[in-house]
């Protein structure tokens, strides 16, 4: 009697080929979701694309030659900016009147319910002078010369005190800055998240909190 040959095909069946491309499917499509999830939630990479922050961030309309950043996301949500934060946030209504769409990078400054005015070129909170020589260039000085455009008078045209909820931000590079000297505050609500991480150029890669000047 002839021996039969095992039917190896029988006993070890081939993979199915729909079922291999619906896993493949099922994996893109989550790994979809979790990137979305992340970015609109925890965290997210921007770049900077002007000169307001300088000399701490270095901005430029070509991405490929600006700081690029990590923004955290979710700290905020469990806690207040606190001043020195530097802070991403979507347009107030005041700049959307002026057609501004796309999110602003800002140093935190003063703080709901502070005091606050422009004296000789420096910032005031509460009538004390705010040291900023740690992330200020030499000679720079805060003034409203700045604003030509926008709300007039400008916002800190005279002394203010900061609503409940809101928060005066200012660029690094004051002399090159529109910001809360010109327009007004930043609700809590527009706050996007801190930027918390640089990581483009790759020689000017770390942390980015209330350090001192790297350029």
């Amino acid at each position: 009697m002839q021996n039969q040959v095992p039917d190896n095909n029988s006993s070890h069946p081939q993979p199915n080929n729909s079922s291999w491309f619906a896993e493949l499917g099922r994996t893109v499509v989550l790994s979809i979701v979790l990137a979305l999830g992340i970015r609109t939630f925890v965290a997210e990479a921007r770049w900077i694309p002007s000169g307001s922050m300088e000399p701490t961030l270095h901005g430029t309309p070509n991405q490929w030659e600006a700081d690029k950043i990590i923004v955290d996301k979710l700290s905020y949500k469990f806690s207040n900016p606190q001043r020195g934060d530097i802070v991403v946030f979507s347009p107030t209504q005041e700049l959307q009147k002026e057609q501004y769409q796309d999110a602003f990078i800002k140093r935190v400054i003063a703080l709901p319910g502070e005091k606050v005015e422009l004296r000789n070129g420096k910032v005031y909170i509460d009538n004390k002078a705010l040291p900023e020589n740690k992330y200020l260039a030499t000679g720079q000085r805060t003034a409203i010369d700045v604003c030509t455009s926008g709300q007039q008078p400008p916002f800190l045209s005279q002394p203010v005190t900061i609503p409940a909820n809101s928060y005066l931000v200012l660029g690094d590079n004051r002399n090159s800055s529109y910001d809360s000297r010109c327009w007004g505050v930043v609700p809590r609500e527009n706050v996007i998240g801190r930027a918390v991480i640089r990581f483009w150029p790759l020689n000017h890669v770390g942390g980015i909190d209330k350090s001192p000047l790297y350029r």
